[in-house]
């Protein structure tokens, strides 16, 4: 097709959509001006895939208005989202022409220049430039996630190494962000498609398998819902009734995180009713009139009743949800929600915004913007440091608690009293010594369960101590301990590092990257800082220095590793120094030879291999994705490398001696650590091994699954899936 043809096309089809923004033919000329400027100001440039460059924003002013449902301005800065930063064209510019909340929009919108040092990331940086603008205006985050949209939907024209790094950011930030302003349909999606292009043979896997049940499942659900409709429409409820499948990601994530195969994922699909609410009742009260109908065909199951009606999610979702016992013995969940409730969770906060607007005064959306805001409001000049912390706010498991006087606080599962003392204020926080939970005397670390009251305990004579951040989860948390410890613990710092160093010296060893790649994971700690702090206040003791230095079992020296570097960003001397081998094994995922891998470069050039599920490379791609080094094992023969399996069964006498047999007499292998447990006639078990590759893993793990008693035996990977 001619470009000029397939821009037009695509433009008049952007228009049609316009009509439910587009007051009049005013508001249809602005989003034509701000077309005319930008395809001008893009003209004989094209994208990756060939195509003009202005379909790009075009496509995404589509998802801003269609998928998102914003107004004109916001059509307006997304067809010249990309205008300052790709062409000659300024700001005062944009402003002149467009107005200046246009022009701000895309101020946000548009990546930092200039130099930064070795120790930035300009991937950071720009990240946090982008979302400080949401104290300013929301709408930059939903064109930029609108824009992230887009290029994931056409990522496959990029190279290998930009897949990884845009995907990693996706489902490191903007995934996460995405499902904290309630849009859950473009969260499912970028989740789907980070997985796409990181493991791609996985997800084709699953794939496969969905289309392969698709005709069983449909069977299924259309004598699920036959009754159910039946019902429904005898009580007058004007409704619509769909089955939504669980996303790919959400399948792969189970069968990692839980450990269990494809087929043993029950909850793959839900039913979902979406009715249009009868005036004068309430829409609480109508949608646990459906749920009653519901459960006078099909039996509940009482614990899978999710009420985020009666309390909301800090997204805005509202729902019910329940889980209910259907033909042949299969659980299904149901979903019951009103016409406003649906638009609110596909399309979160702009659909929210809508309904206020037409509403009038709603309470309800701006905590859901203030918990976002606050992340926002703790300075800090490192740019990782802010967005780890802004993710960390993202948080999207969520339970109630109570203060004494029956006042509710929102806090992430998983949270301490002494998050919850933050919560409440920075001062009880930096005073709490202990807390009452349902009346009840317990340490401050003690983790807090949805339903709790609790009241906080303080002392004049308490103050923060480092080992508190290990035990903080928030970042309100985290943010007021750290503020605490940097008015404390300079001369903490200081001290430290007099003593490390001191301590180096007369073991004879020179402080260097290499050296902190053992002692930081050795004594627990994330960074320089902490370690320096925890060694100055006396919680680290460098007595056994020497030993830790000499350890060299969880950190070997690749030596057979075939590397192309993706990009000629190092020097003629560190590529020799590359190609002679200089890489080490990362320690947490120690990768083995067969799984698939990525490595980053350091800042003393050597490489480090990461497994490329390792949560850890996740981090690494999104902040630092110019680090990236494509690496593949090769076909030579390698040294041993640690990983560990655990197994689950029936006990028996004899067991764990069947299994030390099968392991001993594999070639080659040699058992570092075994650890059993057994209660009420189940056992639990670790293995720690050294093995030559991934084969031999997998060798030894099939013939331990044959062994009589063994139910489940998997290979452990990193805490965490992302």
């Amino acid at each position: 097709m001619d470009d000029d043809k397939l821009v037009n096309d695509q433009f008049e089809e952007l228009l049609s959509h316009c009509s439910t923004i587009c007051k009049d033919e005013n508001d249809y000329e602005r989003i034509r001006q701000a077309f005319y400027f930008a395809r001008d100001a893009h003209s004989g440039v094209k994208r990756k895939s060939g195509e003009p460059y202005i379909t790009h924003p075009i496509a995404v002013a589509r998802i801003v208005v269609v998928e998102l449902g914003l107004g004109v301005k916001s059509v307006q800065a997304a067809l010249l989202h990309d205008v300052v930063e790709d062409t000659d064209y300024t700001l005062e510019d944009l402003s002149y022409r467009f107005g200046e909340r246009v022009a701000k929009i895309v101020d946000g919108l548009t990546k930092l220049s200039g130099v930064f040092d070795n120790n930035s990331s300009e991937q950071a940086e720009n990240f946090k430039r982008m979302l400080l603008t949401l104290s300013d205006d929301v709408r930059v985050i939903l064109i930029k996630i609108a824009d992230r949209l887009h290029n994931m939907r056409t990522l496959g024209s990029m190279l290998p190494h930009k897949q990884m790094k845009i995907a990693s950011e996706t489902i490191y930030l903007f995934a996460p962000l995405a499902h904290r302003l309630g849009l859950y349909a473009i969260k499912s999606e970028l989740e789907d498609l980070s997985l796409k292009y990181r493991f791609a043979s996985e997800y084709a896997e699953i794939e496969e398998k969905l289309d392969e049940t698709k005709l069983q499942r449909e069977e299924f659900t259309d004598a699920f819902k036959a009754p159910i409709i039946e019902k429904l429409k005898a009580a007058g409820i004007e409704f619509t009734i769909a089955t939504r499948v669980k996303s790919i990601y959400s399948i792969w994530k189970k069968i990692k995180t839980k450990q269990v195969s494809f087929e043993e994922i029950y909850d793959l699909y839900a039913i979902r009713i979406v009715f249009n609410p009868k005036e004068g009742l309430s829409e609480k009260a109508q949608c646990w009139h459906i749920y009653s109908l519901i459960t006078d065909i099909y039996r509940p199951k009482m614990d899978r009743i999710r009420d985020w009606i009666g309390t909301p999610k800090a997204n805005g979702y509202e729902a019910l949800h329940c889980t209910v016992m259907g033909q042949g013995g299969v659980w299904a969940e149901v979903q019951i929600r009103t016409q406003r409730m649906d638009d609110i969770a596909e399309r979160g906060f702009a659909a929210h915004w809508s309904y206020k607007q037409k509403s009038g005064p709603d309470n309800e959306i701006d905590p859901m913007l203030e918990q976002l805001r606050h992340a926002l409001r703790q300075p800090t000049e490192d740019a990782v440091e802010f967005l780890d912390n802004f993710k960390l706010g993202l948080q999207v498991s969520e339970i109630m608690v109570f203060t004494p006087k029956g006042d509710s606080r929102t806090m992430p599962k998983g949270s301490t009293a002494l998050d919850f003392a933050y919560e409440i204020h920075s001062n009880i926080g930096n005073s709490a010594i202990g807390a009452k939970i349902n009346y009840k005397l317990v340490p401050i670390f003690t983790e807090i369960a949805a339903g709790d009251q609790i009241e906080i305990i303080t002392s004049s004579s308490v103050t923060p101590s480092v080992d508190w951040l290990e035990h903080a989860t928030t970042a309100k948390a985290k943010y007021h301990i750290k503020q605490a410890l940097k008015r404390d613990n300079s001369s903490n710092l200081t001290l430290g590092q007099d003593l490390f160093e001191q301590k180096l010296a007369d073991l004879g060893i020179k402080s260097q990257a290499r050296v902190f790649r053992k002692v930081l994971p050795a004594y627990n700690v994330a960074n320089k800082r902490e370690f320096y702090s925890k060694v100055g206040a006396g919680i680290i003791n460098l007595d056994n220095l020497d030993k830790v230095l000499r350890t060299n079992a969880a950190e070997k020296l690749i030596k057979y590793w075939s590397v192309q570097l993706i990009k000629p960003f190092l020097s003629k001397d560190n590529e020799q120094n590359h190609k002679q081998g200089q890489m080490t094994m990362a320690e947490c995922c120690h990768p083995i030879p067969g799984d698939e891998v990525i490595g980053f470069e350091l800042p003393d050039s050597t490489i480090e291999v990461h497994k490329k599920s390792c949560p850890e490379a996740v981090h690494l791609s999104s902040l630092k994705g110019n680090k990236i080094v494509a690496a593949n094992w090769s076909a030579e023969k390698v040294m041993s490398y640690l990983a560990t399996i655990a197994v689950r069964g029936i006990d028996r006498v004899g067991i764990l001696l069947d299994l030390s047999k099968i392991i001993s007499e594999q070639i080659d292998v040699n058992i570092r650590e075994v650890s059993f447990s057994s209660h009420d006639g189940i056992f639990e078990g670790r293995i720690s091994l050294y093995v030559k590759n991934q084969k031999d893993l997998n060798d030894i793990m099939d013939k331990v699954s044959k062994v009589k008693g063994i139910e489940k035996i998997n290979r452990l990977e990193a805490d965490s899936i992302n």
